[in-house]
């Protein structure tokens, strides 16, 4: 087997990493830890945790509650490392310490799947795009870390855009990832984000009536227009594309999974049709935006308070019980509920 850039480093940053913090209990560190999903399973997923911004040399408390939830898919929502480089040696080497994290590789040997998306600063520059000259490379370095498959549709097409479906009829979750960052043009009122292709593939995944329940996940917001930082709104040729498709998808129950922003809210908007659509922003598993602005975060779109402390996203699906329902959580660091919506399955 031929052994990528992580796999060749990945012995000799498991060593020091492990060795550094004995309260960890030993477990085998092995590159190929991180359990990719099938595009197509029939399992039922109840259980989905998700989460973003997550520097590789910060502590990382949450993947041991993470741990204790139990989820059966984590879904990573982007800036999954700290890179912003085109030294693509360099990226391996980063992308080989977060493996190595003992709490993180506990997490990874419990069994869950791990899918994501990167951002920014994992895809190797800040606010970057289609211009970044080693887009290819950290392409194919994002998808050695989640452990794709080599002859993954992912790893021949312009982009890690991809899609996951689980569970029997009547219980069917779809799970949408974008890739914002291959085809992103520079911010602008006719520039694009996902590219021909991407959106042909997009269009297509969201004409079928194939789930009880649709997740689309976007790295950056989609829903809030209002604040100065990066968001789809400064697309809004391309935004008003992705909400008109969003609101003719024949799935009934659908939401929008995000990161970026180094706090947790939830945001609404009705849809022309009278449709609502809930975004869900989890951001800061390391570090978060504690001195949070009002007045550069405005967001009259958001429903109850941001949340400004670490935090992950949870989704529980109760499929069975006589009236079926989603719960979206953002949680805190003691596993507390600290933002939540719940919608009826019909």
């Amino acid at each position: 087997m031929k052994l990528s850039p992580i796999m060749i480093l990945f012995g000799t940053l498991c060593m020091g990493a492990c060795a550094s913090v004995p309260s960890v209990p030993s477990v085998p560190l092995t590159p190929n830890a991180t359990r990719a999903p099938l595009s197509e399973s029939k399992q039922a997923i109840t259980r989905i945790a998700f989460g973003s911004c997550n520097k590789q040399e910060l502590p990382q408390p949450l993947w041991r509650k993470l741990l204790e939830e139990k989820p059966e898919l984590f879904i990573w929502t982007g800036d999954v490392v700290y890179a912003d480089t085109d030294d693509m040696g360099l990226m391996s080497q980063i992308y080989a310490r977060q493996l190595a994290q003992p709490e993180y590789n506990l997490f990874l040997n419990s069994g869950a799947f791990v899918a994501g998306v990167y951002d920014d600063h994992d895809y190797g520059a800040n606010d970057g795009g289609t211009e970044f000259k080693k887009k290819l490379d950290s392409q194919a370095l994002f998808l050695d870390f989640v452990n794709e498959p080599s002859d993954s549709p992912r790893r021949k097409q312009a982009g890690i855009y991809t899609s996951y479906r689980f569970g029997p009829e009547g219980k069917r979750l779809k799970v949408l990832l974008l890739d914002t960052r291959y085809h992103r043009q520079k911010a602008g009122p006719d520039s694009d984000i996902l590219g021909a292709e991407q959106w042909a593939w997009l269009e297509g995944e969201l004409r079928k009536n194939d789930a009880e329940v649709l997740l689309i996940v976007s790295s950056f917001q989609v829903l809030p227009f209002e604040h100065d930082f990066e968001k789809w709104g400064n697309f809004p040729k391309a935004r008003e594309r992705l909400l008109a498709l969003l609101d003719k998808s024949p799935v009934r129950h659908l939401a929008l999974l995000s990161g970026d922003r180094h706090f947790a809210e939830l945001s609404r908007l009705r849809l022309p049709s009278g449709r609502d659509i809930l975004e869900v922003t989890s951001s800061g598993m390391t570090h978060s935006y504690q001195d949070y602005s009002p007045k550069r975060n405005t967001n009259t779109l958001r429903v109850g308070e941001v949340w400004s402390r670490l935090n992950y996203g949870w989704i529980e699906i109760v499929w069975d019980e006589p009236t079926p329902h989603l719960t979206i959580q953002v949680r805190d660091i003691n596993k507390r509920a600290v933002l939540e919506e719940r919608l009826k399955l019909h």
